[in-house]
């Protein structure tokens, strides 16, 4: 279905081809969202296909080609995560997303990056196999903080043998394959027989990792079932819909994720369903597909679904709707989830919505805003100086929209020279045209503050906007802001309990937190950087003799001109190069 202009809004598929066009244009009955779709349809285009899969696996390729926005829409742009162990004498663990080009074994997919960071934090405390990059590995001399701290065996300067690392990394292949219980009861064998040979040292360390699996497998209650599954729950209500899936790999729950698709015509919580298990299993993301989906609701388009995840993947799978025991467990672990996880997403947003309201009431607009930006600084003693400038909308912050600004060319310390250079860039493109105007535009500070941004505003001649400064308090506490309308005589305070100020509030810390995070950036980065880099003809070697010559940089920033020409392969001319860029200001 196209509109006027040709653009796709929406793309079905149907046995009945008759039967499901007149179910959109009939004269009544329509479901609002429906009937949004009808008035700006202007013409349907019809593929035909020999069957039903064929019709299925083409309505995916559209879909996800060109988003229409009637469709149920699945915005998940990641592959799944995995556990990567390498090839190599002592082979590394290590989190992978992408094609697996490498060498090696993988595990998974994990539901999450987080999931996959609980595991490897196990298992290097359990077997202290290395975590580190190759690059790194190869080039240490001495062990690193990891071996000091007992989470790995410093292969690297070769203090654990090839034979006892490759028994680690086994055990630790065990677990990831889900074999707890046989990897425990191995290593109660080899508790025993080391006591048995008097090596009480090695006895207490396997015993400290049996006790430690037993933590975890405690800690694992759902690890009580077999092979590998997905199971997949939907819920929705009229606000939104949220789908939660569990991966289950060698009987052991691996984590979870949820999902919160864009949900366009259909309601049915069993067509929601049903287009999140076409598009994540017949998206353009390759998948690890298990042997059996568990699910709680079913469809009749279930087989469709079957047959074309065969034909395109070549994996035979299997759904099923109606379980008991351990499965029963984890289909009712998945519903709970996506229940919890919508109900927090509504409950958020619609406080957000209410603070929204709250604010426009006491700022006494005419309108609800849609979107706030905030701008702050940030520097230490004038280093570094860094804007940021942060934007929330109904839904709360609009992150693609976030901008800092390294400010330069200003005295150090100035914050109202900073705020100028800030706002200046910011609204000079939007004069050209280019982004949008926020509908409140709050500056964190005082009446100095809301002034400079005024005189920018009226310089670049911009209006359709309200300025709000948003000043601490004498304690500087939470809840005793004093707010400037629009200009440094219109004060305005609200009650510590305002959702108003609330909002306030949340945009000013996220501004701050922005700001002083691109500070701390912008400030590591130049202390990481050597002043002598500035010095024409002082390449890594030489800087590195220089150093070593006067014990570091503060013994070279005391020397004058005489004693740096001393230095080994230093001129005088050179010399003075140093000392000018030194003590330059």
């Amino acid at each position: 279905m196209l509109d006027e202009k040709g653009k796709l809004l929406y793309v079905g598929k149907a046995r009945n081809l008759k039967k499901r066009l007149s179910s959109y244009f009939r004269k009544s009955g329509l479901a609002p969202k429906t009937a949004a779709l009808v008035a700006k349809v202007a013409q349907a285009e019809v593929t035909i296909t020999s069957n039903e899969t064929e019709a299925l696996l083409l309505e995916q390729t559209l879909i996800k080609q060109w988003r229409p926005p009637y469709n149920i829409l699945l915005r998940d742009d990641k592959s799944y995560p995995y556990v990567f162990l390498s090839a190599g004498d002592y082979p590394r663990l290590s989190l992978h997303r992408g094609a697996k080009k490498e060498a090696g074994r993988y595990f998974g997919p994990y539901p999450s990056a987080g999931a996959i960071r609980e595991s490897l934090g196990l298992l290097q405390k359990a077997f202290l196999v290395r975590q580190c990059e190759d690059s790194y590995f190869k080039n240490r001399t001495r062990p690193c903080l990891q071996y000091q701290i007992k989470r790995c065996k410093a292969p690297c300067v070769k203090l654990v043998d090839s034979v006892e690392y490759a028994q680690d990394v086994r055990h630790s292949v065990m677990f990831l394959e889900g074999r707890s219980d046989v990897l425990t009861q191995e290593l109660s064998v080899d508790m025993e027989r080391a006591a048995a040979s008097l090596d009480f040292e090695q006895a207490a360390s396997i015993r400290d990792q049996i006790v430690f699996l037993r933590r975890v497998q405690n800690q694992q209650s759902m690890e009580a079932g077999s092979g590998d599954v997905d199971i997949v729950a939907a819920v929705a209500s009229p606000g939104g819909a949220c789908i939660n899936l569990i991966s289950v790999r060698g009987g052991r729950v691996l984590g979870s994720k949820n999902f919160f698709p864009r949900v366009g015509i259909e309601e049915k919580t069993s067509e929601i369903l049903l287009a999140f298990l076409e598009q994540y299993y017949l998206g353009l993301f390759e998948r690890d597909l298990p042997e059996e989906l568990i699910v709680n609701v079913v469809h009749e388009d279930f087989s469709t679904l079957v047959n074309a995840i065969l034909e395109s993947q070549g994996r035979e799978i299997s759904i099923s709707h109606r379980v008991r025991g351990t499965r029963s467990r984890w289909l009712q672990l998945a519903l709970t989830n996506a229940e919890q996880a919508l109900t927090a997403r509504l409950s958020s947003k619609q406080q957000l919505l209410a603070r929204f309201e709250a604010l426009r009431l006491a700022l006494q607009l005419n309108e609800v805003p849609t979107r706030l930006e905030c701008f702050d600084i940030s520097h230490s003693s004038g280093e570094a100086t860094v804007a940021s400038c942060v934007v929330f909308g109904r839904e709360g912050p609009i992150k693609t929209d976030y901008r800092r600004y390294n400010i330069d060319g200003i005295t150090a310390g100035d914050d109202y020279a900073a705020m100028r250079q800030a706002l200046t860039r910011r609204f000079s493109k939007a004069r050209e045209g280019s982004g949008k105007l926020p509908d409140i535009l709050l500056v964190d500070g005082g009446k100095g503050q809301l002034g400079m941004a005024r005189e920018v505003i009226d310089k670049l001649a911009i209006s359709g906007f309200t300025l709000l400064g948003v000043a601490k308090g004498v304690t500087r506490k939470p809840g005793f802001e004093t707010l400037y309308l629009n200009d440094a005589t219109n004060e305005l305070s609200l009650p510590a309990d305002s959702p108003a100020l609330h909002l306030i509030q949340q945009i000013r810390d996220e501004a701050h937190r922005f700001a002083i995070t691109g500070h701390r950036a912008r400030r590591a980065k130049v202390r990481r950087t050597s002043s002598l880099e500035d010095v024409p003809g002082i390449g890594p070697r030489r800087r590195r003799e220089l150093l070593k010559h006067f014990g570091g940089l503060q013994e070279l920033n005391r020397a004058s001109v005489d004693e740096i020409a001393r230095a080994p392969g230093i001129s005088k001319k050179l010399a003075e190069s140093i000392y000018a860029i030194l003590h330059s200001e």
